[in-house]
C-alpha cells in the first residue's frame, strides 16, 4: 500500500471515532443501518439456498446464495453503516499507525457491534412475522450442523471470513470506480459464504430467524458460537490483515 492508502485508512479510523464521540445516536443508526442490511443478505441468501434445495440443486443454490450475499458489503460501501467485522481492520490499522488509541478502537467495535446486533434483531423478526418465505425446512437442515462444529475450526473459519470480508472493505476504500469496488466486493464477499466460513453479525440474523423456525435449538450454543466467532473475526481483521498490512506499507 502506497502513503496516500495509509491515509485514508487511517483517516477512515479517526472519522470514525469522532463521530462516535461527537454524536453518538448518529453512530448507533449507521450500525443499526449495517445490522439492516446484513440481515437483507442473510434473508437473500437462504431464500435462495431454500428455492434451489427445493428444485434437488443444493450446488447451484449454495454458489447462487454466496453471490447474492454480497449485496450487504455492497450497501454499506455504497449507502453507508457501521459493521464490526469491517472495523476490525480499520480501527486496528489506525491503532498500529497510533493515529488512534486501542481504546478508541475498542469504543467502536463495541457501539458497532451491539448497533449491527439491534438491526438483525429487527430486520429478522421482520422476516420472521412475515412468514419466513418459507425457508423453515431450510433452516432446519442446516442449524444443527452449524452449532456443532468443533471449536477449533469454528475459530478458524470466523478468522479466514473476516480477513474475506475485511479484503472486500479494503477494496471498497481504495478504489474509485463504483464498477471495481462491486466486483471486488463481490468476489471477496462470496468467496467467504461458499466457503463455509463464520461471520459473526451475519450469524445474529441467523440465529434469530433458526431460533424461531426450528425447534429445539440450544441458546447455549448459540451463544458459544457467537462468542467464538467473534473472537475469531476480530483476529482475522485486526491481527491477519491490519497488521501486516501496517507494517508493509509506506510511511510517506
Amino acid at each position: 500500500m502506497n502513503y496516500e492508502d495509509v491515509q485514508k485508512l487511517t483517516n477512515a479510523s479517526k472519522a470514525k471515532i469522532t463521530l462516535l464521540e461527537g454524536n453518538m445516536f448518529k453512530y448507533f443508526i449507521r450500525a443499526i443501518m449495517a445490522g439492516f442490511f446484513i440481515s437483507v443478505a442473510m434473508i437473500f441468501s437462504n431464500v435462495v439456498g431454500s428455492v434451489f434445495s427445493a428444485a434437488e440443486l443444493p450446488a447451484w443454490g449454495k454458489f447462487l446464495s454466496a453471490l447474492v450475499f454480497s449485496i450487504a458489503v455492497l450497501l454499506i460501501s455504497l449507502v453507508g453503516g457501521e459493521l464490526f467485522t469491517g472495523n476490525n481492520l480499520v480501527m486496528a490499522f489506525g491503532a498500529f499507525d497510533k493515529t488512534v488509541t486501542w481504546k478508541d478502537a475498542a469504543k467502536v467495535w463495541v457501539v458497532s457491534y451491539i448497533g449491527n446486533f439491534v438491526g438483525c434483531l429487527i430486520l429478522s423478526l421482520f422476516f420472521i412475522w412475515a412468514g419466513a418465505s418459507g425457508t423453515q425446512d431450510y433452516f432446519a437442515g442446516f442449524m444443527g450442523n452449524k452449532l456443532s462444529i468443533p471449536v477449533g475450526q469454528m475459530f478458524f473459519r470466523a478468522v479466514l471470513c473476516n480477513f474475506f470480508v475485511c479484503l472486500g472493505v479494503l477494496c471498497g476504500i481504495k478504489l474509485k470506480s463504483e464498477a471495481a469496488k462491486f466486483l471486488m466486493i463481490v468476489m471477496c464477499i462470496s468467496g467467504f459464504v461458499v466457503s463455509g466460513f463464520e461471520h459473526c453479525i451475519a450469524n445474529m440474523a441467523t440465529f434469530t430467524v433458526g431460533f424461531a423456525v426450528v425447534p429445539g435449538l440450544s441458546v447455549t450454543a448459540m451463544l458459544k458460537s457467537m462468542l467464538v466467532v467473534t473472537l475469531g473475526n476480530m483476529a482475522g481483521g485486526a491481527l491477519l490483515l491490519a497488521w501486516p498490512l501496517r507494517k508493509m506499507s509506506a510511511d510517506k
